[in-house]
């Protein structure tokens, strides 16, 4: 009854298994050093897939965001190019104004002083 069956030896609680893998270990140090170094070469890669993969997410990310900051910028420069078309069309169109307001012959009277006010303001001093 001492002897293990095969299916003990196949259903073996995991510490056993490890003093049977540190035992082989001990006599094998080159092939536990390959365990271990293939242990840790498989979590490296599966740390670094995850990670990678992460790091593309974040970069096709990063570039909607460019994309769309692009497209804002784009608006914003069409809105301030039509702002200020507007403001020169202002400017032109009051240009002459400006001009003639200031051109009356001496001796004439400006149009904002004598107005109705003006004249109503003349008969209650009358």
């Amino acid at each position: 009854m001492d002897t293990p069956t095969s299916a003990d030896e196949k259903t073996s609680p995991p510490e056993e298994t490890l003093a049977t893998q540190s035992g082989k270990e001990k006599s094998n140090p080159a092939s536990a050093l390959e365990v271990n170094t293939e242990r840790f070469n498989s979590s490296v890669a599966r740390l670094t897939s995850n990670s990678i993969d992460d790091l593309h997410k974040l970069a096709s990310e990063l570039q909607k965001m460019q994309e769309f900051l692009k497209t804002e910028v784009d608006s914003v420069q069409r809105q301030i190019e039509s702002a200020v078309a507007g403001i020169n069309i202002i400017v032109e169109t009051i240009g002459p104004w400006k001009n003639f307001a200031g051109s009356h012959p001496p001796g004439t009277r400006n149009a904002r002083a004598g107005g109705p006010a003006a004249n109503l303001e003349q008969r209650i001093r009358g």
